[in-house]
Formats: C-alpha cells, structure tokens, sequence
C-alpha cells in the first residue's frame, strides 16, 4: 500500500523531497489534495497524499518512516496512541472538526429509541469516551466519571437499558442496519453520504470541542521546513473558505 519514505529521519530528508501525509479519505484527502494541487506550489513544497480506510495504519507507518506527516487524528486519540506504544510523535497544529453524531435509519429522534434499543460505538478507547460523553449530554444515561477515558463500564445511569454494540469506527455507518442507533465519527459519516448537520439526531458542539482532527508527525521531524510550510497551508484562510463552502456545516476549520 505504501512505497518506502526515502529518508525516516529529519537530518537527511531534504527540504525539496515529497512530504508523504497518510490521511483518511474523507474529508482529509480531500482537504489535503487542495492544498496540494493550488497551494503547495508557491511554498516549494510538494506532498504526496497517502489514504488510509482504518485509525491504526497512518500512525503505525508513521512510526516506521513510510510516512512524514499525517492528518487523521485528534490530540486525545493521539495521546492514547503514545501512551500504549511509546512512539516519539509530536501533534503540530489542529486544522478542523467533525462533531461526532448520533445516526439512525429506524428512529427520527433520541426520544423514540426504545427501552434496550442497541446502539453501536466505536471500539477504540477515545471515540468509545466521546461517543458515551455525547450520549450523556443528550440525557440518555449517565456517566459515574468523567474525562477522557470512560468506558461503557463507566455508565451509572442507564434508564432505557441501552445495550452497547462498539465495532471499527469505519464500520459504524453499516451498523445502522442492524442498531437502532450508532454514533459515528465525522468523516465515516460523510463517506457513507450521511449529512452530520442534518442527518444526525444528536450532534456535537463544535465551540470548546478538543476534538480538532491535525497535523502529526515524528518528533525528529518537528523542524522540518516541510512540516511548518504544510502547517501554515492547512490553517490558511484559503484552507478555511474551501472546507466551509465544501462541507457546509459537517466539517469546522479551527
């Protein structure tokens, strides 16, 4: 899937070689071929976009130098990342948001989920956490703590005895055929032609949110040129005017 990186280490990569970026396919490849494709060239920089359909890949072949940078992850997912695997990675700079919704193809609002209704969260530790925080501020159940490692075993208040499925968050959105409702991340959302602003039955705030999808990469390249050009692009006001008239409303600029 991955060509190899020339260079794994910041001392012999060269200012002019491709930054290779491992992103997911909606919206970051989308967002990072515009700037690729009519902003890169003025800064002298040239990126070599890298898709990825899981959470796992773009930071494992960061970690192992096929990639420079990527673009897929908030900082609480990132930190988590660190903390089982001990890899020197460094968050750059956030670029945007996609509030995490509540969907479902059986149920027009969270008041008719029925008593035992099944509803599907992701199985990684972070987008579990956001989705039952989402869940608590709709008041469907409660949470006996707080912050961003609760848990399903964490639920203390559980009045329609929802029973919680969690899967791979990219297959949440095919969950809803078998849930009475899923909590699905922004971008699976929008690759399963979901419209977070008008589809979800419960949306996330976006103001105060640290949720912000950015730019990550080794710490040995934290200096990089590359890197600091690739940051600026991505939190240029053309960046913004493009997600903005792009996403309408399912995908925020920071």
């Amino acid at each position: 899937m991955l060509s190899t990186a020339c260079s794994a280490g910041g001392s012999t990569a060269s200012s002019t070689d491709a930054l290779k970026v491992g992103v997911s396919p909606v919206p970051h490849a989308q967002i990072l071929r515009y700037v690729a494709e009519n902003l890169a060239a003025e800064k002298g920089l040239k990126i070599e976009v890298v898709e990825f359909t899981d959470y796992v890949q773009p930071n494992t072949a960061l970690v192992d130098g096929s990639l420079d940078a990527n673009y897929f992850q908030t900082v609480p997912y990132l930190e988590t990342f660190k903390g089982q695997s001990g890899a020197q990675v460094e968050w750059i700079a956030p670029v945007h948001i996609e509030p995490l919704g509540v969907y479902s193809k059986k149920h027009k609002s969270l008041s008719d989920l029925p008593s035992g209704a099944k509803v599907g969260l992701a199985n990684d530790a972070t987008n579990e956490a956001r989705g039952l925080r989402l869940l608590e501020a709709n008041g469907l159940i409660k949470l006996g703590k707080s912050g961003a490692d609760v848990s399903v075993r964490d639920v203390s208040d559980n009045p329609k005895n929802l029973q919680f499925v969690t899967l791979e968050a990219a297959q949440l959105p095919r969950s809803l055929e078998d849930t009475d409702a899923s909590v699905i991340n922004g971008n699976y959302a929008i690759d399963a032609q979901l419209k977070p602003a008008t589809d979800a039955l419960a949306l996330e705030e976006a103001e105060g949110n640290p949720n912000a999808n950015g730019l990550v990469t080794r710490a040995e390249l934290k200096g990089d040129e590359r890197i600091r050009k690739l940051a600026e692009l991505l939190g240029s006001p053309q960046v913004k005017d493009y997600i903005k008239s792009t996403f309408a409303g399912s995908v925020i600029a920071v």
